[in-house]
């Protein structure tokens, strides 16, 4: 008996001093400057940041009926973390515990009792509310308040009278140690104590305590398993007092800025009260022109009529004019694209004379381009000698 108490107080003592150190050993988020990072943290989907808890270990019973001794304890639980600091889970614990009797029982057998607890913890992450959120963190410490009902399932009250009743209310607190071990996967331990009154489980009705030591495993459920800081979130700038001289040197920019503000207004001004002034400008003409034909025509298109007759009333008509006429090799036979280009050269001649150059000042040549089929090559240029 002593022995346990030893063992159950060592453990208890242990996985306090953890926890609180736990912080100290985890710098957590922190800036260029050291100071934690914090949310806002994006709201998760319904089925984001659930998780079940797996877990077994020791319990004890202590009243003024029955001193209690190690019994088991079981617990199944399954919650949802709605931040990072906050959350909530639901659970059963099955719990037992062999006592010895009291002055009161004084020659009775040793009962066995053992309950169910169904209950709800309201969980707070407190490295996350001190240190930060940090996915990576290798350990969180959480706390939570819990209330539910015990409802017996064999013990002293079968035992030694009628009058026993079978469930009682239960509320406590607890410290749950977590341990990360991958992405999905926890490990725990999670001590809890819990108070009530002691009908369901001895003829005193006084108070009864329970302390619960248990090590489990935590699974991570459902589509996400973390949670995103929103990306939107606009720092805050902490304004810094200027001094003087600083003052000084940004009020002798705003006088620089605003004369020659002035300055580009009277400009402005006087640009638009100038006479506006035309510049005449010789465009000329580019030569050669090129007039381009579709693929086995020999007639000039609307649009290259227009770049002809554009060429003609920008050059002198007494001026000597080359004409030559192209076609690409492929596709049809020599004689075939060799008709092509003369049939070219000859319609650009005919345009030119109808636009008013001398016939006779015009030559025309042909050529074929043997690269093959070549859009480029289905043209006649005009060449000013």
């Amino acid at each position: 008996m002593k022995g346990f108490k030893s063992i159950l107080a060592v453990a208890i003592l242990a996985a306090l001093t953890v926890s609180f150190s736990a912080s100290a050993q985890e710098n957590a988020n922190r800036d260029e400057n050291g100071n934690v990072v914090r949310g806002a943290y994006e709201t998760n989907g319904i089925w984001d940041n659930w998780f079940l808890d797996l877990g077994a270990g020791i319990n004890t019973l202590y009243d003024d009926g029955f001193q209690g001794q190690m019994g088991l304890a079981t617990q199944l639980n399954i919650g949802k973390w709605f931040t990072p600091t906050v959350g909530a889970r639901l659970g059963w614990s099955g719990m037992a515990v062999d006592a010895t009797a009291s002055h009161q029982f004084v020659g009775t057998r040793r009962p066995h009792v053992a309950f169910n607890f169904i209950h709800g913890d309201a969980l707070v992450n407190l490295s996350n509310l001190f240190s930060g959120y940090k996915e990576t963190r290798f350990w969180d410490v959480i706390v939570y308040p819990t209330f539910g009902v015990g409802i017996t399932g064999n013990g002293a009250g079968q035992e030694f009278t009628d009058n026993f009743k079978n469930n009682e209310y239960l509320g406590g607190a607890g410290l749950i140690n977590e341990f990360r071990l991958g992405e999905r996967v926890n490990a725990n331990l999670d001590i809890r104590g819990l108070i009530g009154r002691a009908q369901a489980y001895s003829r005193s009705g006084l108070f009864c305590n329970f302390l619960t030591v248990t090590a489990g495993v935590s699974i991570a459920l459902g589509d996400k398993v973390n949670f995103d800081r929103h990306s939107s979130i606009t720092p805050v700038v902490i304004p810094v007092p200027f001094t003087v001289d600083q003052y000084n040197d940004l009020a002798k920019k705003v006088a620089d800025l605003e004369k020659e503000n002035a300055a580009l207004k009277n400009k402005i001004a006087e640009l638009e009260a100038r006479e506006p002034e035309i510049v005449y400008v010789d465009k000329g003409v580019a030569t050669p022109a090129a007039i381009y034909f579709d693929l086995g025509s020999t007639t000039i298109s609307a649009r290259e009529q227009a770049h002809l007759e554009y060429f003609a009333d920008n050059v002198d008509k007494d001026k000597e004019l080359e004409v030559v006429g192209s076609a690409d090799m492929k596709p049809g036979s020599q004689k075939r694209n060799e008709y092509l280009a003369n049939e070219r050269a000859n319609a650009v001649k005919k345009a030119l004379v109808k636009a008013g150059f001398d016939e006779s000042k015009i030559s025309t040549s042909a050529t074929i381009d043997t690269a093959g089929p070549n859009p480029k090559s289905r043209v006649a240029t005009i060449k000013v000698k």
